[in-house]
């Protein structure tokens, strides 16, 4: 059988280019001539296997996004106390271009590192050696995070250095009150480089994979952050990431997330899925229309909110949890919560099993809870695995699993307890 999750993301997509409204980020010249039809998806899970639709190969410049993983890197190189002496860490309820300070303390300071103020203030602490570009420094490393070596679109940064008057206006104002403490056309110059790095949302997906894995890259294995630092990027783009219009995101779609004014959007569930957009057209926030729809869908069909107060179960089913009760009959005791970072992992697991069994059970009397998503995509894999020639039962003592029929109208049988199938 096939995991049901590619097909998702295409329906997905295809439901929401009906989604209109917005316009090129056309303060930039290079961004105006954008092709506004482009339109990608991607999915990562926890361990970092993506899926993705749409055009999911094309490369588009990372723009703000890269504030995320910009403050993520200072933090862990020069520590959270220090980057906070800098910047803040409060919504601003300003436009993201806005010269925002914090003048609430004794020290005044950029509100927080998602508007472009402390942006600027971040990108200058990026520690260099001889002289090293910043810029280049970053490009390395966000190459780290996707995988694979990524460029500088040049015309683009170009094109926004050649209109960087906003940028420019707030370095002289941060070098003014000491907060910039080197040459502001230097520091804007290299921060309008670093939005110039090309992506696409299966290279987001990939980096923000270290993000939901609590800082750990899933390629590598490797700790990248530490979970202090994954804790306090996530929380800064929860209230912070979507401009002045971070309340709206937090109530509709209820994942951290940050935007860029090319058009991509990411969102990280941390432990779960991290999840990147891509469409041009934006809003007057300066957030992608499509973009959000997308999003808004994906935390509504997949039980995503944040707040839905529903734990993770890392491991629905292991290798011991499998077993074969007759020579033709296989067993799955599943454990814990069923949402959908569980049933993905569960459906994947199912594709890559060798059904020679002819019956499948599954054993739900371990199931604490299980969520709409759950239901649909474990009803879904029954389907699955019908069309496959294999009959299928359940031992649902607690009754947790509907009893609506899948979409094929069948409906699988039920036992009370495992003993009740040899009978």
């Amino acid at each position: 059988m096939n995991t049901p999750v590619p097909e998702y993301l295409a329906d997905l997509l295809q439901n929401c280019k009906a989604a209109q409204g917005g316009k090129l980020a056309d303060y930039i010249p290079e961004l105006a001539a954008a092709d506004p039809n482009k339109l990608a998806v991607a999915l990562t899970t926890l361990d970092g296997l993506v899926y993705s639709a749409g055009d999911d190969d094309y490369e588009f410049t990372i723009q703000s996004i890269s504030k995320a993983f910009v403050y993520a890197y200072v933090i862990e190189a020069l520590g959270r106390e220090a980057v906070l002496e800098k910047v803040g860490v409060e919504p601003s309820g300003e436009a993201f271009n806005e010269i925002s300070l914090d003048q609430t303390s004794d020290q005044v300071k950029p509100k927080n590192p998602m508007i472009n103020s402390g942006a600027i203030t971040v990108h200058s602490m990026i520690p260099t050696t001889d002289n090293t570009d910043r810029a280049e420094i970053i490009r390395q490393f966000f190459s780290k995070l996707a995988g694979r070596e990524l460029a500088f679109d040049m015309a683009i940064y170009q094109s926004e250095k050649d209109t960087a008057f906003r940028n420019l206006s707030i370095g002289y104002s941060l070098r003014n009150l000491n907060i910039l403490e080197s040459d502001p056309i230097e520091v804007v110059g290299s921060y309008v480089k670093q939005c110039s790095i090309k992506v696409s949302v299966k290279d987001l997906v990939n980096m923000i994979g270290v993000l939901v894995n609590g800082g750990v890259l899933p390629q590598t294995g490797e700790r990248i952050f530490s979970h202090l630092t994954v804790r306090q990027v996530l929380t800064v783009m929860t209230t912070c990431g979507m401009y002045n219009a971070a309340g709206d995101w937090l109530a509709a779609v209820g994942i951290p997330a940050k935007s860029g004014v090319s058009g991509g959007i990411i969102g990280v569930l941390p432990g779960q899925v991290g999840l990147a957009v891509f469409a041009p057209k934006l809003d007057r926030y300066g957030n992608s229309v499509r973009g959000i729809d997308i999003m808004q869908q994906m935390s509504n069909d997949m039980g995503l909110h944040l707040l839905e107060g529903i734990p993770s179960s890392r491991a629905i089913v292991n290798d011991e949890d499998i077993t074969a009760v007759k020579p033709d009959v296989r067993v799955y005791k599943l454990n814990g919560v069923l949402q959908f970072a569980e049933a993905e992992r569960l459906l994947r697991k199912l594709q890559a099993d060798d059904h020679r069994d002819n019956t499948i059970i599954f054993d739900l009397s371990h199931i604490s809870l299980i969520n709409k998503v759950g239901q649909r995509m474990l009803l879904d894999g029954i389907d699955r695995l019908r069309a496959d020639g294999h009959d299928v039962a359940l031992v649902d003592p607690e009754h947790i699993l509907p009893r609506a029929k899948t979409k094929l109208n069948f409906e699988p049988k039920v036992y009370e307890n495992l003993a009740d199938f040899d009978n």
